[in-house]
């Protein structure tokens, strides 16, 4: 049964990879950017489309179709703060919601805050917060990715 298989899918050739899709779970992949200013102080966004009680968090959002991972950090900033950054290690990936895949990078602010534009249909503020000075209305995950790179 497994030769069978296995010619069958040789056979398969150009198909093969939407026989793949056609089979497996399909995910979106979200990437977030856990933000670093030179100074230390982590950069947070006020997400209008989050819940209230966790609204503020880094930067982030969906990779387009053949976008490498690190370039959505990058878009995402700029879409979002018109910020330019720079990305570092990634620091984890991980399975989110049902059909979500969600991807973490460090990176590191260029310029400091001086071209801020918000995107208003999703960013309602952007302000650097000191570690120890992090909002309340922030996701238990983003708060320990934001501990993980602090210097001791």
């Amino acid at each position: 049964m497994d030769e069978l298989l296995a010619r069958a899918w040789r056979l398969a050739g150009p198909l093969q990879g939407w026989l793949a899709w056609l089979l497996h779970s399909t995910f979106n992949v979200g990437v977030t950017g856990v933000v670093r200013a030179d100074d230390g102080r982590l950069l947070l966004l006020k997400h209008r489309l989050w819940p209230p009680e966790q609204q503020w968090g880094f930067p982030g959002g969906f990779a387009k179709r053949g976008e490498q991972f690190t370039e959505t950090v990058v878009r995402e900033v700029r879409e979002e703060t018109g910020l330019t950054v720079r990305v570092g290690p990634l620091l984890e990936v991980r399975v989110g919601d049902r059909y979500r895949a969600e991807v973490y990078y460090e990176a590191v602010l260029v310029g400091g805050l001086d071209r801020l534009a918000l995107q208003q249909s999703e960013i309602l503020e952007a302000r650097l917060f000191d570690l120890d000075a992090l909002p309340a209305a922030m996701p238990p995950l983003h708060r320990e990715f934001a501990a993980r790179g602090a210097t001791p």
